[in-house]
């Protein structure tokens, strides 16, 4: 796929596992925007074509050289972050923040900007989208990127805790900090907010209010959690301020399909003194500014504060998130619209701009 363009089935040759790295063969990928942010060129990626896909789950099928505490038949989980377990930031529990992360839009091995392990028939390399590639039958990844689960789990459903879960459980309950009692808006309510959702109401919030334009997913999040939900941010700010004698929201997670300037503006301005406006959703990366209010920033000290992956670290927390789903306090089935095949995939993304899915997931 070349950007701006549609994502197209191709046929394409796969590395064998080099030491640390495995091959797997994909079960099911969820379809977030991020990749179709790849698509319209809203994120460039180093390398043309890519293969998309972040957000999956599947079996080992061969394991790297001296890479010991792996084999054959594992189940897996992507993390699209990957952990090296040494850096900074992974050495104190930012794994989301892991130093391999810069090189992650290469299209590249992390290690060796000049080594691709996917590449056409003939020989053209192709870009790894975000070192991964789970829209591909086949994939070879680093160890770094995968976190190893139970073989009972389905993997059609925990491929979501490989993104949209911890982005959006994590953007409520690790960054705004969603505490019992709290008012908490969340702005878009698709794969990543309804998330934000869940984590918000399973921190105790008092009142979870969704916002987001599609009727149908203002009912799923009344279904998983939220105990209002409004059309645009105009109304769910009324609200909020009826119910807290015109203070404003304790905090509010951005988890809009494209982000702007005005949308974080519009957050900021409905939440109270010492408030938290969470900006986990992406759009241009080329864009800047915030037509915001300094003194109102300064004077009633908000805090903006970005997110990625939830502030998650993915080999805890996925195997936690797996626990919670078993427990039954975690929902994932519910938050699965539709399933496709992989030459569907177009199709996929067509849905998710029309705002028919929660999540739609591709079953290979």
């Amino acid at each position: 796929m070349q950007a701006p363009g549609v994502y197209e089935v191709m046929d394409l040759v796969v590395d064998d596992p080099r030491q640390g790295e495995l091959r797997i063969r994909m079960v099911a990928c969820g379809l977030c925007h991020s990749d179709d942010h790849v698509a319209t060129g809203d994120m460039p990626v180093g390398t043309y074509p890519v293969c998309g896909g972040h957000e999956g789950a599947g079996v080992v099928e061969s394991v790297g050289p001296n890479t010991p505490g792996w084999q054959v038949g594992d189940h897996v989980i992507f993390s699209f972050m990957p952990s090296c377990g040494r850096c900074r930031w992974c050495a104190t529990g930012r794994q989301n923040l892991c130093d391999l992360g810069a090189a992650m839009l290469s299209g590249a091995r992390f290690d060796d900007p000049a080594s691709f392990r996917l590449h056409l028939l003939d020989g053209t390399p192709v870009g790894q989208a975000l070192g991964i590639s789970t829209l591909a039958e086949l994939t070879t990844v680093s160890i770094n990127s995968v976190v190893k689960i139970d073989k009972d789990l389905p993997l059609e459903r925990v491929c979501l805790l490989a993104c949209a879960v911890g982005t959006g459980w994590g953007s409520a309950v690790n960054l705004a900090q969603a505490q019992p009692g709290d008012t908490i808006i969340v702005m878009g309510v698709g794969g990543v907010g309804i998330n934000a959702v869940q984590g918000a109401a399973q921190a105790g919030a008092s009142n979870v209010v969704a916002v987001d334009p599609v009727a149908f997913k203002r009912e799923k999040a009344l279904e998983l959690g939220a105990t209002r939900a409004f059309a645009d941010i105009g109304e769910a700010d009324s609200f909020v301020r009826s119910i807290t004698n015109g203070q404003g929201a304790d905090s509010a997670v951005v988890t809009v399909g494209v982000v702007s300037g005005q949308i974080v503006a519009q957050a900021l301005a409905s939440v109270r003194k010492a408030g938290t406006v969470v900006v986990t959703a992406v759009g241009d990366i080329t864009a800047v500014g915030l037509p915001i209010s300094v003194p109102e920033l300064t004077l009633f000290q908000k805090r903006i504060q970005g997110g990625v992956f939830g502030a998650s670290n993915p080999t805890w927390d996925i195997l936690k998130q797996v626990q919670m789903y078993r427990d039954g306090r975690l929902k994932l089935d519910e938050l699965v619209t539709r399933e496709y095949k992989l030459d569907e995939v177009a199709k996929g993304f067509e849905d998710m701009h029309a705002g028919k899915n929660i999540r739609g997931v591709v079953r290979f």
